[in-house]
Protein backbone atom coordinates (compact mmCIF):
# COMPACT_ATOMS: atom_id res chain seq x y z
CA UNK A 1 0.00 0.00 0.00
CA UNK A 2 1.38 3.39 -1.01
CA UNK A 3 2.00 6.20 1.49
CA UNK A 4 -0.85 8.21 -0.07
CA UNK A 5 -3.27 5.32 0.33
CA UNK A 6 -2.14 4.75 3.93
CA UNK A 7 -2.86 8.39 4.74
CA UNK A 8 -6.25 8.26 3.00
CA UNK A 9 -7.37 5.14 4.86
CA UNK A 10 -6.16 6.58 8.20
CA UNK A 11 -8.20 9.76 7.65
CA UNK A 12 -11.26 7.80 6.50
CA UNK A 13 -11.06 5.57 9.57
CA UNK A 14 -10.97 8.62 11.85
CA UNK A 15 -13.97 10.18 10.10
CA UNK A 16 -15.98 6.98 10.50
CA UNK A 17 -15.16 6.82 14.22
CA UNK A 18 -16.14 10.48 14.57
CA UNK A 19 -19.45 9.80 12.83
CA UNK A 20 -20.23 6.91 15.18
CA UNK A 21 -19.39 9.07 18.22
CA UNK A 22 -21.59 11.97 17.05
CA UNK A 23 -24.40 9.55 16.26
CA UNK A 24 -24.31 7.99 19.72
CA UNK A 25 -24.34 11.37 21.46
CA UNK A 26 -27.11 12.73 19.22
CA UNK A 27 -29.21 9.64 19.87
CA UNK A 28 -29.60 10.65 23.51
CA UNK A 29 -31.29 13.91 22.55
CA UNK A 30 -33.09 13.46 19.23
CA UNK A 31 -34.58 10.68 17.15
CA UNK A 32 -32.20 9.90 14.31
CA UNK A 33 -33.75 10.24 10.82
CA UNK A 34 -32.82 6.74 9.68
CA UNK A 35 -33.30 3.13 10.83
CA UNK A 36 -31.21 1.80 13.72
CA UNK A 37 -29.28 -0.65 11.54
CA UNK A 38 -27.93 2.17 9.35
CA UNK A 39 -25.92 3.41 12.33
CA UNK A 40 -23.84 0.21 12.23
CA UNK A 41 -22.58 0.82 8.70
CA UNK A 42 -19.70 3.14 9.77
CA UNK A 43 -18.62 0.58 12.38
CA UNK A 44 -18.53 -2.11 9.70
CA UNK A 45 -16.52 0.32 7.58
CA UNK A 46 -13.90 0.74 10.33
CA UNK A 47 -13.38 -3.03 10.47
CA UNK A 48 -13.47 -3.33 6.68
CA UNK A 49 -10.59 -0.85 6.45
CA UNK A 50 -8.56 -1.92 9.48
CA UNK A 51 -8.58 -5.72 9.20
CA UNK A 52 -7.25 -6.00 5.60
CA UNK A 53 -4.63 -3.33 6.32
CA UNK A 54 -3.40 -5.19 9.39
CA UNK A 55 -3.29 -8.49 7.52
CA UNK A 56 -1.33 -6.93 4.67
CA UNK A 57 1.29 -5.53 7.04
CA UNK A 58 1.50 -8.83 8.93
CA UNK A 59 2.08 -10.73 5.69
CA UNK A 60 4.90 -8.36 4.77
CA UNK A 61 6.54 -8.84 8.18
CA UNK A 62 6.33 -12.64 7.96
CA UNK A 63 7.61 -12.71 4.38
CA UNK A 64 10.43 -10.23 4.86
CA UNK A 65 11.01 -9.28 8.52
CA UNK A 66 13.05 -6.06 8.88
CA UNK A 67 16.41 -6.21 10.63
CA UNK A 68 16.61 -4.59 14.10
CA UNK A 69 18.36 -1.23 14.35
CA UNK A 70 20.74 -1.00 17.32
CA UNK A 71 20.57 2.26 19.27
CA UNK A 72 21.41 3.45 22.77
CA UNK A 73 18.79 3.13 25.53
CA UNK A 74 16.62 6.27 25.88
CA UNK A 75 16.82 6.30 29.69
CA UNK A 76 19.17 5.68 32.60
CA UNK A 77 18.43 3.96 35.86
CA UNK A 78 16.28 0.95 36.66
CA UNK A 79 13.16 0.34 34.56
CA UNK A 80 10.76 -2.43 33.61
CA UNK A 81 9.11 -3.13 30.28
CA UNK A 82 5.44 -3.33 29.32
CA UNK A 83 3.82 -4.11 25.96
CA UNK A 84 7.07 -5.33 24.49
CA UNK A 85 7.76 -6.60 20.96
CA UNK A 86 9.82 -9.33 22.62
CA UNK A 87 6.49 -10.92 23.61
CA UNK A 88 4.27 -10.26 20.60
CA UNK A 89 4.15 -8.36 17.31
CA UNK A 90 2.44 -5.97 17.00
CA UNK A 91 3.32 -5.15 20.59
CA UNK A 92 0.34 -2.84 21.15
CA UNK A 93 -2.14 -4.90 19.15
CA UNK A 94 -1.96 -2.61 16.13
CA UNK A 95 0.36 -1.64 13.30
CA UNK A 96 -1.18 1.83 13.28
CA UNK A 97 0.92 4.92 14.06
CA UNK A 98 4.08 2.89 13.41
CA UNK A 99 3.60 0.95 16.67
CA UNK A 100 4.42 -2.55 15.39
CA UNK A 101 7.63 -2.82 17.47
CA UNK A 102 6.90 -0.16 20.11
CA UNK A 103 7.68 -0.64 23.79
CA UNK A 104 6.44 0.96 27.02
CA UNK A 105 8.76 1.26 30.02
CA UNK A 106 8.18 2.42 33.61
CA UNK A 107 10.74 3.40 36.25
CA UNK A 108 11.40 0.88 39.04
CA UNK A 109 14.09 2.46 41.28
CA UNK A 110 15.69 0.37 43.99
CA UNK A 111 15.68 3.33 46.39
CA UNK A 112 12.96 5.83 47.15
CA UNK A 113 9.16 5.46 46.77
CA UNK A 114 8.11 2.47 44.70
CA UNK A 115 5.84 2.67 41.69
CA UNK A 116 2.21 2.53 42.93
CA UNK A 117 0.37 -0.71 42.23
CA UNK A 118 -2.92 -0.87 40.37
CA UNK A 119 -5.78 0.01 42.74
CA UNK A 120 -9.01 -1.77 41.90
CA UNK A 121 -11.30 0.58 43.79
CA UNK A 122 -9.25 3.28 45.52
CA UNK A 123 -7.64 5.65 44.87
CA UNK A 124 -9.49 6.27 41.61
CA UNK A 125 -6.56 8.31 40.29
CA UNK A 126 -3.13 9.39 41.49
CA UNK A 127 -1.05 12.48 40.91
CA UNK A 128 1.89 12.04 38.56
CA UNK A 129 4.51 12.81 41.20
CA UNK A 130 3.55 9.52 42.90
CA UNK A 131 5.24 7.67 40.03
CA UNK A 132 9.07 7.52 39.89
CA UNK A 133 9.06 7.73 36.07
CA UNK A 134 7.53 11.22 36.11
CA UNK A 135 10.22 13.77 35.31
CA UNK A 136 12.91 11.18 34.51
CA UNK A 137 15.31 12.37 31.77
CA UNK A 138 14.83 11.08 28.22
CA UNK A 139 17.99 10.79 26.13
CA UNK A 140 18.76 10.77 22.42
CA UNK A 141 19.44 7.18 21.33
CA UNK A 142 21.84 8.28 18.55
CA UNK A 143 23.23 11.32 16.80
CA UNK A 144 20.16 12.70 15.06
CA UNK A 145 18.16 15.63 13.74
CA UNK A 146 14.94 16.65 15.50
CA UNK A 147 12.07 16.38 13.03
CA UNK A 148 9.21 17.23 15.37
CA UNK A 149 9.00 18.38 18.99
CA UNK A 150 5.94 19.45 20.98
CA UNK A 151 5.20 19.62 24.70
CA UNK A 152 2.09 21.80 25.08
CA UNK A 153 -0.39 19.11 26.13
CA UNK A 154 -1.17 18.64 29.81
CA UNK A 155 -0.14 15.70 31.98
CA UNK A 156 -3.36 14.15 33.27
CA UNK A 157 -3.97 12.07 36.41
CA UNK A 158 -3.22 8.35 36.35
CA UNK A 159 -5.72 5.81 35.03
CA UNK A 160 -4.62 2.92 37.26
CA UNK A 161 -7.89 1.95 38.94
CA UNK A 162 -10.85 0.00 37.58
CA UNK A 163 -13.09 3.08 37.27
CA UNK A 164 -10.34 5.20 35.71
CA UNK A 165 -9.41 2.41 33.30
CA UNK A 166 -13.01 2.09 32.11
CA UNK A 167 -13.08 5.84 31.50
CA UNK A 168 -9.75 5.54 29.68
CA UNK A 169 -10.99 2.90 27.24
CA UNK A 170 -14.65 3.86 26.79
CA UNK A 171 -14.54 7.66 26.72
CA UNK A 172 -11.00 9.04 26.61
CA UNK A 173 -9.66 6.52 24.12
CA UNK A 174 -12.40 7.27 21.59
CA UNK A 175 -11.92 11.02 21.97
CA UNK A 176 -8.18 10.80 21.45
CA UNK A 177 -8.60 8.53 18.41
CA UNK A 178 -10.89 11.12 16.86
CA UNK A 179 -8.33 13.82 17.72
CA UNK A 180 -5.66 12.08 15.67
CA UNK A 181 -2.12 10.85 16.23
CA UNK A 182 -0.87 13.79 18.31
CA UNK A 183 -3.69 13.34 20.83
CA UNK A 184 -2.83 9.64 21.15
CA UNK A 185 0.93 10.00 21.63
CA UNK A 186 0.63 13.27 23.56
CA UNK A 187 3.72 15.43 23.80
CA UNK A 188 6.37 13.79 21.65
CA UNK A 189 9.65 14.04 19.81
CA UNK A 190 10.56 12.51 16.46
CA UNK A 191 14.27 12.09 15.64
CA UNK A 192 15.75 11.41 12.22
CA UNK A 193 18.52 8.87 12.88
CA UNK A 194 19.56 8.69 9.22
CA UNK A 195 19.29 5.86 6.69
CA UNK A 196 15.50 6.04 6.72
CA UNK A 197 15.04 5.38 10.44
CA UNK A 198 13.13 7.62 12.85
CA UNK A 199 12.75 7.39 16.64
CA UNK A 200 9.62 8.46 18.52
CA UNK A 201 9.39 9.34 22.22
CA UNK A 202 5.77 9.67 23.37
CA UNK A 203 3.89 10.92 26.49
CA UNK A 204 6.57 13.50 27.33
CA UNK A 205 6.07 15.84 30.30
CA UNK A 206 4.47 19.18 29.50
CA UNK A 207 6.98 22.01 29.07
CA UNK A 208 10.03 19.77 29.55
CA UNK A 209 11.52 19.67 26.05
CA UNK A 210 15.06 21.02 25.59
CA UNK A 211 15.12 20.65 21.80
CA UNK A 212 13.18 21.99 18.84
CA UNK A 213 12.54 20.93 15.24
CA UNK A 214 15.58 21.26 12.98
CA UNK A 215 18.09 21.00 15.82
CA UNK A 216 20.90 18.42 15.68
CA UNK A 217 21.54 16.35 18.79
CA UNK A 218 24.23 13.88 19.84
CA UNK A 219 23.64 10.52 21.44
CA UNK A 220 22.93 10.89 25.16
CA UNK A 221 21.65 14.48 24.87
CA UNK A 222 18.70 15.15 27.15
CA UNK A 223 15.57 15.73 25.07
CA UNK A 224 13.00 16.25 27.79
CA UNK A 225 11.34 14.42 30.68
CA UNK A 226 9.07 11.43 31.03
CA UNK A 227 5.45 12.45 31.48
CA UNK A 228 1.84 11.34 31.30
CA UNK A 229 0.35 13.19 28.34
CA UNK A 230 -1.79 11.66 25.62
CA UNK A 231 -3.29 8.15 25.71
CA UNK A 232 -1.43 7.05 28.83
CA UNK A 233 -2.51 5.29 32.01
CA UNK A 234 0.49 6.40 34.09
CA UNK A 235 3.81 8.24 33.62
CA UNK A 236 5.93 6.11 31.27
CA UNK A 237 7.93 6.26 28.06
CA UNK A 238 6.52 4.87 24.84
CA UNK A 239 9.43 4.36 22.43
CA UNK A 240 9.47 3.12 18.84
CA UNK A 241 11.40 3.23 15.58
CA UNK A 242 9.72 3.86 12.21
CA UNK A 243 10.62 4.08 8.53
CA UNK A 244 9.26 7.62 8.11
CA UNK A 245 8.58 10.81 10.09
CA UNK A 246 4.77 10.75 9.79
CA UNK A 247 3.00 8.64 12.42
CA UNK A 248 -0.03 8.25 10.16
CA UNK A 249 1.86 6.59 7.30
CA UNK A 250 5.10 5.14 8.73
CA UNK A 251 5.77 1.45 9.32
CA UNK A 252 7.37 0.17 12.49
CA UNK A 253 11.05 -0.83 12.60
CA UNK A 254 12.51 -3.26 15.19
CA UNK A 255 15.03 -1.86 17.69
CA UNK A 256 17.65 -3.23 20.02
CA UNK A 257 19.14 -1.21 22.89
CA UNK A 258 22.90 -1.55 23.34
CA UNK A 259 23.70 -3.47 26.50
CA UNK A 260 20.03 -4.27 27.07
CA UNK A 261 18.56 -5.79 23.92
CA UNK A 262 14.75 -5.87 23.88
CA UNK A 263 13.38 -6.47 27.39
CA UNK A 264 10.25 -8.60 27.61
CA UNK A 265 7.09 -7.59 29.42
CA UNK A 266 7.66 -7.53 33.17
CA UNK A 267 11.44 -7.76 32.73
CA UNK A 268 13.49 -5.27 34.75
CA UNK A 269 16.65 -3.77 33.29
CA UNK A 270 19.17 -1.15 34.33
CA UNK A 271 21.22 1.41 32.39
CA UNK A 272 24.11 3.65 33.38
CA UNK A 273 25.18 3.82 37.02
CA UNK A 274 22.43 1.34 37.89
CA UNK A 275 23.51 -1.11 35.18
CA UNK A 276 24.07 -4.05 37.50
CA UNK A 277 22.53 -7.49 36.98
CA UNK A 278 18.84 -7.44 37.85
CA UNK A 279 17.46 -10.62 39.41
Amino acid sequence: MSIGMRKFTAVLERLLVLYVFVQVVAGFFVELPYPYWVGWIPIVGVFAIGIPRRRAVSREIVASPPAPVEVDPPVTGRWSALNSPADKVPSHGTHGLGQTYAIDIVAEPEEGPARPAFGWLWPIARRNRSFPAFGAPLLAVADATVVHAEDGQRDHLSRNSLAALLYFFVIEGIGRTIGGARRVVGNHVVLDLGEGTYAVYAHIKQGSLTVRAGEKVVAGRRLGSCGNSGNSTEPHLHFQLMDGPDLNTARGVPFSWRGVGVPGGGETFAVGEDATPVP
